[in-house]
């Protein structure tokens, strides 16, 4: 289950185009039995995801779950000690479901301040050490600093984008279904 907000939602593109479609498809070339479910909503931000969590669990029972949250509440410019509360709730209870977690770490513009940045992008780095869970420094690499690769509001990805998101997701999702496979 992916559980993220616009970026993981397939935002301003066709969703056969986004990088969880996608990640649907690698899965079933590479023999992989999963069905993913996208449980990712354009605009969240940690404090819905944390609403949401509960009932997303209970309705799709995940072996892992993909969480990519964080950017909007670094666009509102939210505290980062919420936000990583807000995160570790929804890791402790996807865990306790019994589901394996990774974490897609995002940065935010640095506009914002190299005090706020820095806190915002350590939120990961320490909810992966405090929860032992694997995760990726920043989705968005080699695509958020190319023109190219955005939509015109310089946020969301575009279409030729996602098959990068997907790469940059893919070695900790690889890693965590393989071992899930070795221990069940």
């Amino acid at each position: 289950m992916v559980f993220g907000d616009s970026l993981s939602a397939g935002y301003g593109v066709d969703v056969d185009q986004s990088w969880v479609a996608l990640l649907q498809a690698r899965l079933e070339a590479q023999g992989y039995e999963h069905r993913v479910i996208n449980a990712s909503i354009t605009g969240e931000t940690t404090e819905g995801g944390v609403t949401r969590i509960a009932s997303a669990l209970e309705n799709f029972s995940p072996d892992l779950v993909i969480l990519e949250l964080g950017g909007n509440d670094g666009l509102r410019g939210f505290p980062t000690s919420r936000m990583q509360e807000n995160l570790s709730k929804i890791i402790e209870a996807s865990c306790a479901s019994g589901a394996s977690v990774v974490l897609l770490g995002i940065r935010i513009p640095t506009n914002y301040g190299q005090r706020y940045t820095q806190a915002f992008e350590s939120v990961y780095r320490e909810l992966a050490a405090q929860h032992g869970i694997p995760w990726i420094e920043f989705f968005m690499e080699g695509i958020a600093l190319n023109p190219a690769l955005m939509q015109d509001d310089g946020i969301h990805p575009n279409a030729e984008a996602q098959p990068l998101l997907l790469d940059n997701a893919w070695p900790i999702v690889e890693r965590a279904l393989a071992e899930r496979n070795k221990n069940n």
